[in-house]
């Protein structure tokens, strides 16, 4: 299919915005950005709208009303399609793994990932556990969470290998700088999280091979000038990135100004940690068999206790703009250009560029997604 975006200003990360411009597709590949002749078989006139790279959400586990645990296709349909609205192109699934159980949820997601959806487009799955800290188990229930075993390890790449692309760890459990260790040889990125870990316990973990963190300052210890724990290791490593959750709620706006002025936009990955109420009016539902309320993006159980975020990732990326002052282009790191390469996907993804995958998101001047294309193909609205 041949497709031309008329009147659009191309803003990638890092960039300026182009002036009013044309982006030819083709076979799902960007072929050719500028003055553009003859007639084509679809056109969309972008109006002036900002024409910017999809969102790629390396951390989320169900939206419209849907999870992944729900063990079915349908459910990850919904989850896709819910997320291109918020304009996001691709996304890891993120779920658990549960030791000596049939863990069907993961079958389901290792048959469905090779399918295209009319959706956004799953990469892979990123695994929160189970070689974590049970005193910062967060929502994550104790039978997702084990000692550390070598077996329990192969039993999980036997599983889903292929497809596992991320892979949340806590490095003081003994046995854990293993496995972090042959994560690392297996490409899989080894992600400090739902850790206890002290200082010198992710100083190890980072040396181990850790290069990433998984919901940032949530479920890890904070800082203390006699017992520092984990921050600073994270915050002094200039290879190590770091997943935010710019909601205001689970992260005051204060702490993501902070952060950003200590790890700038280029170490930043946004994420939503969404749960099944993204997409849905604020409400009353029912997670995990537990009922809870969403209202106004954030999601708690009834005694307050706050389990996941409603809002989707434009609405993310706008928060953080706003708790940060920085640009648009600057924010675009975050959610495209980050998470791409941190996936090992940017020579095709995370730019609007001759030659990269035609995912692309025609941005309202409120940064909500007016059209977003995956491969060319238009799937919001």
């Amino acid at each position: 299919m041949c497709l031309l975006i008329k009147n659009c200003t191309v803003v990638n990360p890092g960039v300026t915005g182009t002036g009013t411009t044309n982006i030819l597709i083709e076979e799902g590949t960007i072929q050719e950005i500028g003055e553009i002749a003859g007639n084509k078989e679809e056109i969309i006139d972008g109006k002036g709208m900002r024409a910017v790279p999809g969102f790629i959400d390396v951390h989320i586990q169900g939206a419209g009303g849907a999870d992944i645990l729900d063990e079915t296709g349908d459910a990850l349909k919904m989850l896709s399609e819910t997320q291109t609205q918020f304009g996001v192109t691709s996304f890891l699934a993120t779920t658990i793994y549960r030791p000596g159980q049939e863990n069907r949820h993961l079958h389901v997601l290792k048959d469905w990932i090779g399918q295209v959806p009319p959706g956004a487009r799953c990469l892979g799955t990123h695994l929160e556990g189970p070689f974590i800290s049970l005193g910062k188990k967060g929502m994550i229930q104790t039978d997702s969470i084990c000692e550390t075993g070598i077996e329990v390890f192969n039993q999980i790449h036997d599983l889903i290998g292929p497809y596992l692309k991320m892979m949340t760890i806590a490095p003081e459990p003994e046995g854990n700088l293993a496995i972090i260790q042959r994560l690392c040889e297996k490409g899989i990125i080894a992600a400090f999280g739902h850790s206890s870990a002290n200082y010198d316990q992710a100083v190890q973990g980072i040396r181990a091979g850790i290069n990433h963190v998984t919901h940032l300052y949530n479920a890890m210890p904070g800082m203390h000038h006699r017992e520092p724990g984990p921050l600073p290791a994270i915050f002094e490593n200039s290879s190590v990135s770091a997943q935010i959750i710019s909601d205001g709620v689970h992260i005051h706006p204060q702490m993501v100004a902070m952060t950003h002025r200590l790890m700038g936009c280029d170490r930043i990955v946004l994420i939503t940690d969404g749960i099944q109420a993204m997409g849905l009016p604020d409400g009353h539902y029912v997670y995990n068999g537990i009922p809870y309320e969403s209202r106004d993006g954030a999601a708690r159980y009834h005694d307050g206790t706050l389990i996941g975020t409603a809002l989707g990732l434009s609405e993310i990326l706008k928060r953080f703009m706003k708790f940060t002052g920085v640009s648009l282009q600057e924010a675009l790191k975050t959610v495209t250009l980050n998470p791409a390469k941190l996936l090992g996907i940017d020579d095709h993804k995370g730019y609007i560029k001759k030659g990269y995958d035609a995912d692309i998101v025609l941005l309202n001047s409120d940064q909500s997604a007016a059209a977003t294309l995956v491969a060319g193909n238009v799937v919001y609205p």
